[in-house]
């Protein structure tokens, strides 16, 4: 186990792992879905800071998050991130330097986690996904798994609110060419199948967030 693994697992997964469960009431739809080794794009939507601690606490991988520069540069946050392995993204760098860093990642058999929106979206609903999910996962030939959360856009220190995250089928797009017409295509459908599972969440909290397993897509967009 490197220093990077050893960090994670113990201080993130027991450690914040930990205080995270204490202070958001967590509830994980579909958990076995996620592919336990090999390089893949965890493509998720992005309401609040909680998201990212949340996610780690209930992936049973290890998530390799991309984060801007700034976040690198805020006290303790900075050493936190740096030894959970987290990728740093400068601003207005080239899109071929972000690209390229994501794309060793799952070159390195890695759980790549991308909040597709790019920020936090303060609608309380879903934003529309960039391409970069899409651009890793074509060039490079590994799967998307697509998740929502919901709940952390109504959470506060103070109001403990819910949240519920779910995770869906992995989505391939060998069928797509390695284009802006293919990325933006795959980016569709990964936007598409976030939002159902968002919805799902949306009624599973209605619900009193009883047991279940998200529902399975009803067209699976290209085989391996």
């Amino acid at each position: 186990m490197n220093r990077v693994d050893l960090v994670y697992w113990t201080v993130g997964k027991g450690l914040f792992g930990t205080v995270t469960r204490a202070l958001a009431p967590l509830k994980t739809y579909g958990k076995e879905r996620v592919p336990r080794e090999g390089g893949c794009v965890l493509a998720m939507n992005h309401f609040s800071y909680l998201d990212p601690p949340a996610l780690g606490t209930v992936c049973p991988r290890r998530i390799v998050f991309v984060a801007k520069t700034e976040l690198f540069e805020a006290p303790v946050l900075a050493q936190i991130i740096s030894a959970h392995g987290t990728l740093a993204i400068r601003r207005g760098e080239s899109d071929r330097d972000a690209l390229r860093k994501m794309r060793e990642s799952v070159r390195r058999n890695e759980l790549l986690g991308l909040f597709v929106e790019g920020t936090r979206q303060t609608t309380g609903v879903p934003g529309t996904a960039k391409p970069g999910a899409a651009m890793v996962a074509i060039q490079e030939g590994v799967p998307v798994l697509p998740a929502a959360i919901h709940g952390s856009q109504d959470w506060r220190p103070g109001n403990w609110h819910p949240v519920s995250i779910a995770f869906g089928e992995p989505m391939r797009f060998a069928d797509q060419p390695r284009n802006s017409k293919g990325y933006a295509a795959a980016s569709e459908e990964i936007q598409a199948e976030i939002r159902r599972l968002w919805e799902f969440l949306v009624r599973m909290h209605e619900l009193g967030r009883p047991p279940g397993t998200p529902p399975r897509r009803e067209r699976v967009p290209a085989r391996v």
